[in-house]
């Protein structure tokens, strides 16, 4: 049975620095505590995307691409169950306020969704610099304080015929790391042992969140992060709402592994090459589970 471990994001000791670095190494997927988000203000966010997803049709598809993919996504034949709201760049408090302008989001909505985001945007920077910390990285040269942010906020609405089936297929996230802010009470989602292959149930724990790195992760650290496969099953016939924000990649779109990386004994294992055109390349060949990192192999 896969564990996921439990991160306090205060690194108080050595050990648990360690435990950091070897949950990213191995899993590429951690839980974490001690992260400064507020639990009141997960509940309120909780309650606030709850009252987007029930706006009129039309309304949710003011909220439009700003880069391809990054708006609403309403149910299609392919995904009947699902839809998203999208918001590019979260980091940007002025299209966090263009995002709740386009859906006419009353006030106390969007002081919560501009209050959520700078939270997470604080935390999802703080992980990062605390990984590339962990793999020796001078403090120079760990700075993703304006790295493009991406919310997917997610509605599953399942029904009794949809349990036991896919809500999401096998994939790995395609920038670097995911802060995912789960449903309290629906579970579904499932990782992949890098061992064995098999996937392990992750059970919602709230007040927690969940980190799962990605495959600019594990280009960017000269494959030292794993990029964890995932998948959403449906347990239960029953709304499921998650959020996630992703830390994409370099604000110049360009991932490189850092010199430091780089050794004698540990040759370039990935050529540059620009973010979006990775994004263009997976969505090209179908590879949606990491194998497009393969082609690009120095």
């Amino acid at each position: 049975m896969t564990e996921i471990p439990m991160i306090d994001l205060r690194l108080a000791s050595p050990e648990e620095a360690a435990r950091l670095r070897d949950a990213a190494r191995r899993l590429g997927c951690f839980r974490v505590t001690g992260h400064g988000v507020p639990r009141a203000l997960q509940d309120d966010m909780k309650a606030a995307v709850r009252a987007l997803f029930d706006l009129p049709d039309d309304a949710k598809r003011r909220n439009a691409d700003v880069i391809s993919g990054s708006g609403y996504v309403a149910p299609s034949e392919t995904n009947p169950l699902y839809e998203a709201f999208g918001l590019y760049d979260a980091a940007s408090p002025a299209d966090v306020d263009a995002f709740c302008a386009s859906l006419d989001a009353p006030p106390h909505i969007r002081e919560t969704i501009r209050r959520y985001a700078e939270k997470t945007h604080e935390l999802i920077v703080d992980v990062a610099a605390k990984l590339a910390a962990s793999l020796g990285l001078e403090e120079a040269d760990r700075s993703f304080q304006d790295w493009p942010c991406q919310f997917r906020i997610n509605r599953y609405n399942y029904t009794p015929d949809a349990v036991g089936k896919a809500g999401v297929q096998v994939h790995t996230d395609s920038g670097f790391l995911t802060v995912l802010h789960e449903d309290d009470c629906v579970g579904g989602l499932e990782v992949a042992d890098p061992d064995t292959g098999e996937f392990a149930s992750v059970d919602p724990l709230p007040g927690t969140f969940l980190v799962n790195l990605g495959d600019v992760a594990t280009a960017w650290s000269n494959g030292e992060l794993h990029n964890v496969r995932h998948r959403v099953q449906c347990v239960a016939a029953v709304p499921r709402v998650s959020i996630a924000l992703f830390l994409l990649a370099p604000k110049d779109d360009v991932v490189r592994a850092p010199d430091a990386f780089v050794t004698a004994g540990r040759h370039r294992r990935f050529r540059t090459f620009g973010y979006d055109d990775y994004r263009r390349l997976r969505q090209s060949t179908g590879e949606h589970a990491g194998e497009a990192l393969a082609r690009l192999a120095a």
